[in-house]
Protein backbone atom coordinates (compact mmCIF):
# COMPACT_ATOMS: atom_id res chain seq x y z
CA UNK A 1 0.00 0.00 0.00
CA UNK A 2 3.05 2.43 0.80
CA UNK A 3 3.93 2.20 -2.72
CA UNK A 4 0.91 2.79 -4.14
CA UNK A 5 0.95 5.80 -2.39
CA UNK A 6 4.18 6.82 -3.56
CA UNK A 7 3.69 6.00 -6.93
CA UNK A 8 0.68 8.04 -7.03
CA UNK A 9 1.84 11.23 -5.24
CA UNK A 10 4.86 10.87 -8.04
CA UNK A 11 2.12 11.10 -10.54
CA UNK A 12 0.16 13.74 -9.11
CA UNK A 13 3.74 15.73 -8.91
CA UNK A 14 4.57 15.01 -12.41
CA UNK A 15 1.15 16.20 -13.11
CA UNK A 16 1.53 19.22 -11.05
CA UNK A 17 5.16 20.09 -12.41
CA UNK A 18 3.84 19.60 -15.95
CA UNK A 19 1.12 22.65 -15.19
CA UNK A 20 3.36 24.94 -13.38
CA UNK A 21 5.95 24.71 -16.32
CA UNK A 22 3.08 25.36 -18.38
CA UNK A 23 1.70 27.95 -16.87
CA UNK A 24 5.37 29.44 -16.38
CA UNK A 25 5.52 29.64 -20.01
CA UNK A 26 2.28 30.78 -21.09
CA UNK A 27 3.12 34.04 -18.63
CA UNK A 28 6.20 34.46 -20.62
CA UNK A 29 4.37 34.09 -23.93
CA UNK A 30 2.04 36.32 -23.21
CA UNK A 31 4.67 38.99 -22.21
CA UNK A 32 6.29 38.19 -25.55
CA UNK A 33 2.75 39.06 -27.22
CA UNK A 34 2.27 41.92 -25.75
CA UNK A 35 5.64 43.21 -26.18
CA UNK A 36 5.90 42.32 -29.41
CA UNK A 37 1.89 44.35 -29.89
CA UNK A 38 3.16 47.58 -28.04
CA UNK A 39 6.16 47.29 -30.58
CA UNK A 40 4.63 47.21 -33.77
CA UNK A 41 1.74 49.68 -32.24
CA UNK A 42 4.34 52.29 -31.30
CA UNK A 43 7.48 52.22 -32.92
CA UNK A 44 5.93 50.37 -36.25
CA UNK A 45 2.58 52.49 -36.25
CA UNK A 46 0.64 49.18 -36.64
CA UNK A 47 -1.17 46.23 -34.88
CA UNK A 48 -1.19 42.70 -34.17
CA UNK A 49 -5.03 41.98 -34.13
CA UNK A 50 -4.70 38.99 -32.82
CA UNK A 51 -1.95 39.72 -29.87
CA UNK A 52 -4.74 40.78 -27.61
CA UNK A 53 -7.22 37.77 -27.52
CA UNK A 54 -4.30 35.38 -27.55
CA UNK A 55 -2.49 37.19 -24.56
CA UNK A 56 -6.17 36.36 -22.71
CA UNK A 57 -6.25 32.98 -23.23
CA UNK A 58 -2.76 32.65 -22.10
CA UNK A 59 -3.59 34.05 -18.93
CA UNK A 60 -6.73 31.99 -18.28
CA UNK A 61 -4.05 28.91 -18.88
CA UNK A 62 -1.40 30.43 -16.42
CA UNK A 63 -3.79 31.97 -13.63
CA UNK A 64 -6.29 28.42 -13.37
CA UNK A 65 -3.08 26.30 -13.85
CA UNK A 66 -1.05 27.78 -11.25
CA UNK A 67 -3.85 27.90 -8.88
CA UNK A 68 -4.55 24.09 -9.28
CA UNK A 69 -0.53 23.89 -8.58
CA UNK A 70 -1.35 25.96 -5.25
CA UNK A 71 -3.91 23.84 -4.14
CA UNK A 72 -1.54 21.12 -4.24
CA UNK A 73 1.11 22.23 -2.52
CA UNK A 74 -1.02 24.22 0.17
CA UNK A 75 -0.47 27.68 -0.94
CA UNK A 76 -4.29 28.49 -1.46
CA UNK A 77 -6.07 31.20 0.57
CA UNK A 78 -6.64 30.06 3.94
CA UNK A 79 -7.18 31.19 7.66
CA UNK A 80 -4.85 29.75 9.73
CA UNK A 81 -4.99 32.15 13.08
CA UNK A 82 -7.80 29.55 15.07
CA UNK A 83 -5.98 26.59 13.64
CA UNK A 84 -2.63 27.09 16.34
CA UNK A 85 -4.85 26.99 19.15
CA UNK A 86 -7.05 23.60 18.40
CA UNK A 87 -5.81 20.66 18.59
CA UNK A 88 -4.30 18.17 16.02
CA UNK A 89 -7.10 16.52 15.25
CA UNK A 90 -9.18 19.50 14.54
CA UNK A 91 -6.67 20.73 12.89
CA UNK A 92 -6.93 17.44 10.27
CA UNK A 93 -11.01 17.82 10.62
CA UNK A 94 -10.89 21.60 9.59
CA UNK A 95 -8.20 20.92 6.83
CA UNK A 96 -10.29 17.87 5.30
CA UNK A 97 -13.71 20.04 5.74
CA UNK A 98 -11.79 22.88 3.47
CA UNK A 99 -10.16 20.39 0.96
CA UNK A 100 -13.21 18.91 0.30
CA UNK A 101 -14.88 22.34 -0.42
CA UNK A 102 -12.22 23.49 -2.33
CA UNK A 103 -12.78 20.12 -4.63
CA UNK A 104 -16.19 20.36 -4.75
CA UNK A 105 -15.46 23.99 -6.41
CA UNK A 106 -12.87 22.16 -8.83
CA UNK A 107 -15.69 20.05 -10.08
CA UNK A 108 -18.15 22.76 -10.26
CA UNK A 109 -15.33 24.81 -12.26
CA UNK A 110 -14.93 22.04 -14.50
CA UNK A 111 -18.37 21.41 -14.80
CA UNK A 112 -19.92 24.48 -15.60
CA UNK A 113 -16.95 25.97 -17.77
CA UNK A 114 -17.42 22.67 -19.86
CA UNK A 115 -20.92 24.06 -20.38
CA UNK A 116 -19.74 27.53 -21.57
CA UNK A 117 -17.54 25.45 -23.53
CA UNK A 118 -20.10 23.45 -25.42
CA UNK A 119 -22.27 26.73 -25.97
CA UNK A 120 -19.48 28.51 -27.50
CA UNK A 121 -18.24 25.35 -29.28
CA UNK A 122 -19.81 27.21 -33.03
CA UNK A 123 -18.95 30.99 -32.17
CA UNK A 124 -15.52 31.87 -34.40
CA UNK A 125 -13.01 34.25 -32.44
CA UNK A 126 -12.45 36.27 -35.49
CA UNK A 127 -8.92 37.74 -34.25
CA UNK A 128 -7.58 34.01 -34.25
CA UNK A 129 -10.17 31.96 -36.08
CA UNK A 130 -10.43 29.72 -33.12
CA UNK A 131 -13.56 27.93 -31.33
CA UNK A 132 -14.71 30.55 -28.78
CA UNK A 133 -14.96 27.01 -26.83
CA UNK A 134 -10.84 28.04 -26.28
CA UNK A 135 -11.91 30.88 -24.24
CA UNK A 136 -13.41 28.35 -21.31
CA UNK A 137 -11.07 25.42 -21.47
CA UNK A 138 -8.35 26.81 -18.69
CA UNK A 139 -11.74 26.69 -16.53
CA UNK A 140 -12.05 23.31 -17.28
CA UNK A 141 -8.51 21.94 -17.27
CA UNK A 142 -7.98 24.39 -13.76
CA UNK A 143 -11.00 22.38 -13.03
CA UNK A 144 -10.61 18.79 -13.14
CA UNK A 145 -6.59 19.27 -11.63
CA UNK A 146 -7.83 21.69 -8.44
CA UNK A 147 -10.56 18.29 -8.16
CA UNK A 148 -7.77 15.63 -8.47
CA UNK A 149 -5.27 17.47 -6.44
CA UNK A 150 -8.15 17.97 -3.81
CA UNK A 151 -9.00 14.74 -3.73
CA UNK A 152 -5.39 13.41 -3.21
CA UNK A 153 -5.23 15.86 -0.05
CA UNK A 154 -8.22 14.05 1.29
CA UNK A 155 -6.81 10.37 0.36
CA UNK A 156 -3.75 11.05 2.08
CA UNK A 157 -4.87 12.41 4.85
CA UNK A 158 -7.38 10.00 5.34
CA UNK A 159 -4.28 7.66 5.23
CA UNK A 160 -2.26 8.89 7.72
CA UNK A 161 0.21 10.72 5.09
CA UNK A 162 1.42 13.80 5.07
CA UNK A 163 0.15 16.49 2.87
CA UNK A 164 1.89 19.57 1.40
CA UNK A 165 1.48 22.61 3.98
CA UNK A 166 3.07 25.72 3.76
CA UNK A 167 6.71 24.20 2.90
CA UNK A 168 6.27 20.51 5.06
CA UNK A 169 7.25 17.53 3.45
CA UNK A 170 5.91 16.72 -0.15
CA UNK A 171 3.46 13.69 0.16
CA UNK A 172 6.42 11.31 -1.89
CA UNK A 173 9.54 12.54 0.14
CA UNK A 174 8.10 11.40 3.63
Amino acid sequence: MHTQFILAARIMRGISTAALWLAGAGLILMTVFISGQVFMRYVMNDSIVWSEPASVILMGWFIFLGAAVGIREGYHLSFDVVLYFLPNKAKLILYSISDGLVALFGACMAWFGAQLALSAWNVKLPSLGVSGAVDFLPLVAGGCLIFIFSVERLVLRAAGRPTARFGEAQPDEA
